[in-house]
């Protein structure tokens, strides 16, 4: 391992954890609330923020959430009855803002994981949960990284999505053991 390697890796993880401290809590509880009220979970954004929510949908569904990518051809109906996540940082990133507008219209909750409170989604979204890291909309209070472009809100949105799956198990009282059973098995 290089020095630059390890100087680089330690800078990520420091810039990850003050990012994952920043989430208010009351926020996080109010999620998770919602979570639990829906039937259904749906789940949008656009490149590597959208893989950041596919991997959470899939711990989710693990956990026996119905959670659902929007857009993949398995995608049933949203109702009342669930909730649209929107990935976002700015806010204002055309298709999530496209389908939080829709969602909303056929009367879901939409709840925006993002990093700017002022955003055009701020219309549509019940539940704003800021992880305030550096984004476009360049805010002053936004953590500041050293990493390219939106990097930093990808990673802490993926380990916000393992801190809340963790949370779930304990307030499900989830035998780690028997997740086994839910999780690919065609592999």
């Amino acid at each position: 391992m290089t020095n630059e390697y390890l100087k680089n890796s330690l800078s990520i993880i420091e810039e990850c954890q003050m990012a994952l401290e920043a989430v208010a809590e009351e926020q996080v509880q109010a999620y998770l609330t919602i979570l639990e009220e829906a039937d259904k979970v749906f789940f949008v954004g656009v490149g590597r923020v959208l893989l950041a929510l596919k991997a959470i949908a899939k711990r989710y569904g693990h956990l026996g959430i119905k959670a659902v990518v929007v857009g993949e051809i398995t995608e049933p109906a949203i109702t009342d009855k669930d909730v649209l996540i929107v990935g976002s940082g700015s806010g204002e990133t055309l298709f999530p803002l496209g389908i939080a507008g829709k969602a909303k219209q056929l009367g879901a909750k939409v709840v925006h994981i993002g990093s700017n409170p002022e955003s055009s989604l701020s219309q549509y979204t019940d539940l704003f949960l800021r992880i305030p890291v550096e984004s476009r909309a360049k805010k002053e209070d936004e953590i500041a990284s050293r990493q390219p472009m939106t990097s930093l809100f990808e990673q802490s949105l993926l380990l916000f999505g393992d801190a809340t799956a963790m949370m779930i198990i304990k307030q499900r009282d989830l035998d780690m053991e028997q997740l086994w059973e839910y999780h690919a098995n065609l592999e």
